[in-house]
């Protein structure tokens, strides 16, 4: 047994990795902000102690994991380098520690924590699984063959790694305070793949994916098309969606899973793929996917009243899109209304008009005030200026959440990577 001590434990990759290292027997403990977050509630649930940041927290004994948001002259690590205590980069700490399993990464624009959730429990169907997902989730299996894992594009953090799968969802330009353009994202994306070991899962239909040449097989996968891996006879039911997989042409099986949209019936390929290249067992595989029940964040539905209330990440046009879609599948009568919290400054201006775009799909749409992040607190606009170019849409701050009421039958879907959470809670509240 080893003793780890996490500082910022509550962001989401190192709450997943503290408990995948707290289930394999070691001592685990971190420290963060007092603030309330999302992710702390599992590692309370463990019993992972949790300290306020202070310095006095370094003693002897423990191996120090750094989250990447912390810098050097944070007062923990500076007095661990000080006393000359091992300090390790989270995703340093993880290359070292995939090493000893098959290796799954789950990587790509948007999709990553969707994907690796699925991925993570419909292998756990078959195979021991060790998993870490970007929701904050993670769990150790003792004995476990496969390690999925989310891997991050965002400052290439995603290249101190050299798995054995690599899974890109897709590629997209986003997080502009880091990347210049969608050829710099590419050539992060083209630098990751030549790392992977084994084989390249990737969605077909993206127009960068012919822009990755590599070493090892590319497995593309699609719906309806020219794919190695295709989904067709695709088919919306009751129950979910189902569709006929097909691997280098030849009929595999008919598969049924209990989700709406076509995002998600792409993730399940790309996870479908993994394990036919794993060889794992497709009858275990289907009964999974018939027990998944979603990760946290991604289109979780609370039923209160008449009312369905969805909270969900999307925080880039292109998630949006995907969440209205799984709405307006699953519902087909109801109306849709948004409820989006713009999530940094510097990405709600470089996407305005691809926001204004997607939200004005919804049936009404509702704007909060712009969230900001710990590098950057002001910009040059706010949240009327997404407002102005939605039809019909209104400005929201918490004071005025029992407009909300009137929207009686409707899905209302709470969107956003701040803490556009509250705003949820307050109504659920409210309606209570």
């Amino acid at each position: 047994m080893e003793r780890f001590h996490f500082i910022g434990i509550k962001g989401a990759g190192m709450s997943a990795l503290a408990q995948v290292l707290f289930d394999l027997g070691h001592e685990v403990q971190g420290s963060d902000i007092t603030g309330e977050v999302f992710t702390e509630y599992q590692l309370r649930k463990k019993g992972i102690k949790i300290l306020p940041f202070d310095k006095n927290n370094i003693e002897e004994g423990f191996t120090y994991i750094a989250g990447n948001a912390f810098k050097d002259d944070h007062e923990e690590i500076r007095e661990a380098l000080n006393k000359g205590y091992k300090v390790i980069r989270y995703h340093i700490f993880l290359a070292e520690f995939m090493s000893k399993f098959t290796s799954i990464a789950v990587t790509g624009s948007h999709g990553k924590t969707s994907t690796t959730g699925l991925l993570s429990h419909v292998m756990n169907g078959d195979k021991k699984t060790t998993y870490l997902i970007g929701d904050g989730t993670g769990f150790g299996e003792v004995g476990s063959e496969y390690f999925a894992f989310e891997s991050c594009e965002y400052r290439r953090h995603f290249l101190a790694y050299h798995p054995d799968y690599a899974i890109i969802t897709n590629i997209d330009f986003d997080h502009p305070d880091y990347f210049q353009d969608i050829h710099d994202v590419v050539s992060a994306f083209r630098e990751m793949g030549a790392q992977v070991k084994k084989a390249v899962i990737a969605y077909g239909g993206d127009q960068y994916i012919q822009d990755i040449v590599l070493d090892v097989p590319i497995y593309t996968y699609g719906i309806e098309g020219d794919y190695v891996v295709t989904a067709k006879n695709v088919e919306v039911l009751n129950k979910g969606t189902q569709f006929d997989l097909y691997i280098k042409g030849e009929y595999i099986d008919t598969m049924l899973i209990p989700m709406f949209g076509d995002h998600l019936i792409l993730n399940s390929l790309a996870v479908l793929t993994v394990c036919y290249l794993e060889g794992l067992n497709f009858e275990n595989i289907k009964d999974a996917f018939m027990t998944y029940k979603g990760v946290k964040r991604r289109f979780s539905e609370t039923m209160l009243h008449n009312y369905i209330i969805v909270d969900d990440y999307a925080h880039h046009p292109k998630e949006i899109e995907a969440t209205l879609e799984t709405a307006r599948k699953k519902y087909k009568d109801k109306k849709i209304v948004s409820v989006f919290q713009p999530h940094t400054f510097s990405r709600t201006e470089k996407f305005l008009n691809e926001f204004a775009e997607s939200l004005s799909k919804s049936d009404k749409a509702y704007i909060v005030n712009i969230f900001g992040s710990a590098r950057e607190q002001a910009g040059n606009l706010s949240s009327i200026d997404l407002v102005n170019l939605i039809p019909d849409a209104e400005l929201l701050t918490e004071s005025d959440l029992q407009d909300l009421d009137k929207h009686e039958d409707s899905v209302i879907i709470f969107m956003g990577a701040g803490d556009i959470q509250k705003y949820e809670k307050r109504f659920t509240e409210l309606i209570s």
